[in-house]
């Protein structure tokens, strides 16, 4: 099990640009965090990002990137390139799973404008949720992995 914890929560009203970091979030099951562009009842309520690929982006575009600035609503230290869809996320008391890797990257967006590239179409994890509360930053969190005794849902 990849277990870590929320380095960071991150909201915006809009779509497409970079969201405000906060300290704690209320996350509503089958909608989202409340008071965020992307909740709804979708596939992509809520998405996460890894430090290593805010650090790995740092290399291509010469520079430090702000936690959010890839409109990522989580930011953990737990290594995101082994989740699959279908895996679930354990953060807080929230549970959220798996829907999505990546997305298509809309290169007319804010974020794209001003970093010149978004690896959220390749490293983000959209995620719809399962279990609802309060997320702050620190909580733990941690993968479970969808095994066979699992299944598909």
């Amino acid at each position: 099990m990849l277990e870590g914890k929320v380095v960071a929560l991150s909201v915006s009203k809009e779509k497409g640009v970079p969201k405000e970091n906060v300290e704690e979030v209320r996350i509503i099951e089958n909608f989202g965090i409340e008071g965020d562009a992307h909740a709804g009842p979708w596939h992509r309520q809520v998405s996460f990002l890894d430090i290593s690929t805010l650090e790995w982006m740092k290399t291509l575009v010469g520079r430090p990137l702000a936690f959010g600035e890839l409109a990522e609503n989580v930011t953990t230290d737990v290594d995101l390139t082994r989740v699959e869809v279908g895996d679930r996320i354990e953060a807080g008391t929230c549970l959220f799973e798996v829907t999505q890797i990546g997305k298509k990257c809309h290169h007319g967006c804010a974020i794209f404008q001003r970093v010149g590239k978004c690896e959220m179409r390749n490293r983000g994890i959209f995620t719809k949720v399962l279990k609802g509360g309060i997320l702050r930053v620190g909580d733990p969190l941690k993968i479970i992995k969808r095994g066979p005794q699992n299944g598909k849902e």
